[in-house]
């Protein structure tokens, strides 16, 4: 649910909007998610390979924790 809504979705909305082939809009939009995805998958298989699971979880902490201390400044210094 946190999903709905989102700028991808929105696009693929306003596309079907304008588009007179909704089917062609779906068949595209279910064909990037599946590129994506697998893209996600290979170089999570990649890197699995090649550091701890200790790393990754390390790394991903540390990557959200950056991510949300920058959303966080720049919301405070609009």
């Amino acid at each position: 649910m946190a999903e709905l809504g989102d700028k991808t979705q929105i696009s693929t909305l306003l596309m079907t909007a304008e588009s007179g082939s909704p089917w062609l809009i779906f068949i595209g939009a279910a064909a990037a998610l599946m590129t994506t995805s697998l893209v996600g998958v290979l170089v999570g298989r990649w890197l699995a390979q090649k550091l701890s699971v200790e790393i990754l979880n390390t790394a991903t902490g540390a990557s959200l924790l950056l991510i949300s201390v920058l959303l966080l400044w720049d919301a405070l210094h609009l």
